[in-house]
């Protein structure tokens, strides 16, 4: 694997390529239970506020707790917590997708599967963040970070189309039991690895507090500006894909293969951005980045909100798409980097409440503002809060670089100095 690409080059670390390949299988079908779940709830209620409640359901618990799930991945294996994690998905999903083809299925076990399974990914979130970090070395973290988010969005293109033309031929049980049976393809990957002391690292003595996580954030001004930014266009943009069966219904009038078009068109924006973060090398400029992107973000959903052509709407999920996906991946890239490896998993949890955690009150928020003000309005406005939030980060780049410095030397001179003691590397290159 020597000869791969400068872009790919994460790929060269045997468990990297092992559990990117297990969740890109796995992620086809989480896409697909996405949408479907979406436009089961859209069939049985025809109510945007009911929209909002589910994914208020299948988030929330990320909020409340993601710290508990980072610590619990600070003080065992996050490699033995990921199995744990996955196969309890796999079968929260089987049970929903048993009850949706035998026609038993009411709106109130997709309420309480959701928030199982918000349950499981509060752990799962977290885990995962820790262990991606282990799976390759430190130069390469950036570059494992955007073929993640790449692999990530590369199913959100084929899921939600796969899961339109399923919904209009066979239904939506079909796309629960397809997502069940896909979390197979990722605990097979993760149990075929070769783990060495790179994958068993853990929190010291006395620093396994939760309480340790939020005390970095807070004297660390650059982390917490990037997760209070994440926070705000998770609670403000997020909610224009809950209320797209709305879009796509009732304004731009396609049904369930328009919604699964526009929200594969938006992934193939997000797929974009994150081969653009793959091509980057180190993270100078990233701060500019985010900044620009959350105010195209914003933009762009001002601009879908007014939209009442198809063809339009799905020009527009490009940007849209792109613009959240860079924005999303430099701030996980740029806190990874600047954090200790004690402390990976409590603060990842803070950046799992934000991306994760802030969304579901967002959803709730937007549909019940959908009920009363409409669709478009609301996603308007979430665009105008975008653009603010964006213009705001904007303007205090030049403290937040100073600070980022700061924190890039500190880390810097703290990994020098376990490489002089003999902390060991990642052997699993081959």
């Amino acid at each position: 694997m020597s000869n791969l690409p400068e872009a790919l080059r994460a790929l060269r670390y045997r468990n990297f390529r092992l559990f990117i390949s297990g969740q890109l299988i796995s992620l086809i079908g989480t896409w697909m239970q996405s949408v479907a779940q979406s436009w089961l709830v859209y069939r049985l209620t025809h109510q945007a506020a009911m929209l909002g409640l589910v994914a208020f359901a299948g988030q929330f618990p990320v909020f409340l707790l993601a710290t508990v799930g980072g610590m619990t991945a600070d003080r065992m294996r996050a490699h033995t917590l990921v199995v744990i994690t996955q196969s309890a998905s796999m079968v929260l999903t089987l049970v929903l997708a048993l009850l949706t083809l035998s026609g038993h299925v009411h709106i109130w076990h997709l309420v309480t599967t959701s928030l199982l399974l918000g349950v499981v990914n509060a752990f799962d979130i977290p885990a995962r963040q820790v262990f991606v970090a282990q799976t390759v070395d430190r130069p390469d973290l950036m570059n494992a970070i955007a073929l993640n988010s790449s692999m990530f969005n590369g199913a959100r293109i084929i899921g939600p189309a796969v899961a339109g033309a399923l919904l209009v031929s066979v239904g939506e049980g079909w796309c629960f039991l397809i997502n069940s049976v896909s979390y197979i393809a990722v605990i097979a990957g993760l149990l075929a690895m070769r783990l060495d002391a790179a994958h068993t690292r853990r929190a010291p003595a006395g620093d396994r507090s939760v309480l340790e996580g939020f005390r970095f954030i807070l004297g660390a001004h650059p982390v917490r500006d990037l997760l209070l930014l994440l926070g705000l266009v998770s609670l403000l943009g997020m909610p224009y894909s809950v209320l797209m069966p709305i879009f796509a219904d009732q304004i731009l009038h396609g049904g369930a293969k328009a919604y699964g078009l526009l929200m594969g068109i938006s992934g193939i924006g997000a797929l974009a951005g994150a081969f653009t973060l793959a091509l980057k090398r180190g993270p100078k400029g990233l701060g500019y980045w985010i900044a620009a992107c959350v105010m195209g973000f914003g933009a762009a959903l001002i601009a879908f909100s007014l939209s009442r052509s198809f063809p339009l709407s799905v020009l527009i999920m490009l940007p849209l798409g792109y613009t959240l996906m860079v924005q999303m991946a430099s701030t996980n890239t740029l806190i990874q980097m600047m954090i200790p490896d004690a402390l990976r998993g409590r603060v990842m949890s803070v950046y799992s409440m934000m991306f994760m955690g802030m969304a579901p009150i967002g959803a709730l928020l937007g549909g019940t503002l959908a009920h009363r003000l409409g669709a478009p309005l609301t996603v308007a406005l979430g665009g105008g809060g975008c653009l603010a939030a964006g213009l705001a980060f904007a303007l205090r780049l030049p403290r937040w670089r100073q600070g980022a410095k700061l924190l890039f030397q500190s880390e810097e001179a703290t990994r020098n100095a376990e490489s002089k003691a003999g902390t060991p590397m990642n052997t699993d290159k081959g």
